[in-house]
């Protein structure tokens, strides 16, 4: 896959996403998870909680994905060839689990301004509608950011819980992805997900997100990788990409950097959730 098409341009602009897009054999998901569930075995507690952003900085091989030619292209076609990667999350919702994410809109509580950027969601299992995939309301994008509601519900994957209420399933859109398929999404479509009601693991890694350079984070401090182009505006604090898994230093850098993702998740909150 190159850059994307004028199909695919449209589908994006019209809907706010665009899905599915090829981009790991499921041979490369599948190492995937067995990376990320070897951290989880030796490094117990390493991924849980505010521990499942930026796994990027603490494993060469979750790094070499975000720097991946196929998603960058992509990538860049919506926001230009200056890209940064401004972090990464793992969504890992556990068998028969109750853990959902709540209907959102990403560009509410995460400070980056102008709306230059993108989130890219990797599926490193299969996702579909029984283990909990993402649904997108379509077209929702064109409004404004929606009022939220902070719940700090159980279950609820999100920082806040953050709600927007009275959104109809049947209005949305199930992102059907099989493992090492990507959906790219828009700052401000209203998305979330169920429930996993299967008796396998449901794992997506998340860019949240790539952003162009000329993006801010009016809101706290963001560390950032250089995935493409040149980075003339200097917002930001450049991090270097991980030779071996779990140094030492990057380890170092990386709570540094959960600690001020913690900040910007919950300014202005009188309370804090689990992740």
């Amino acid at each position: 896959m190159t850059y994307l098409t004028n199909i695919q341009l449209n589908e994006y602009n019209n809907k706010g996403f665009v899905a599915p897009l090829d981009i790991l054999t499921s041979n490369e998901a599948l190492e995937l998870r067995k990376e990320i569930e070897k951290i989880e075995s030796k490094w117990p507690n390493e991924l849980e909680g505010i521990g499942r952003n930026y796994p990027h900085m603490i494993s060469p091989i979750l790094d070499e994905v975000c720097h991946n030619n196929k998603i960058l292209n992509a990538v860049e076609s919506l926001i230009g060839k200056n890209i940064l990667i401004c972090g990464t999350t793992l969504f890992i919702k556990n068998p028969n689990q109750k853990g959902f994410v709540s209907f959102h809109q990403d560009a509410k509580y995460i400070g980056l301004e102008p709306y230059n950027w993108v989130t890219a969601w990797l599926a490193v299992t299969d996702s579909n509608e029984e283990n909990g995939c993402m649904r997108m309301l379509s077209g929702s994008h064109k409004k404004n950011l929606q009022e939220h509601n902070q719940k700090f519900d159980e279950g609820n994957l999100l920082t806040r819980g953050q709600t927007i209420e009275d959104i109809k399933i049947e209005q949305t859109t199930p992102i059907i992805l099989k493992a090492g398929q990507m959906s790219l999404h828009h700052p401000t479509i209203v998305h979330g997900s169920g429930q996993n009601k299967t008796n396998d693991r449901r794992i997506g890694f998340v860019v949240q997100s790539y952003i162009g350079t000329n993006v801010e984070q009016i809101l706290g401090k963001m560390y950032v990788q250089q995935a493409r182009g040149i980075d003339t505006f200097n917002f930001h604090i450049h991090t270097p990409r991980p030779k071996k898994l779990m140094d030492k230093e990057l380890i170092k850098i990386r709570k540094k950097a959960n600690e001020e993702l913690s900040k910007i998740f919950y300014k202005d909150s009188l309370k804090k959730g689990k992740f």
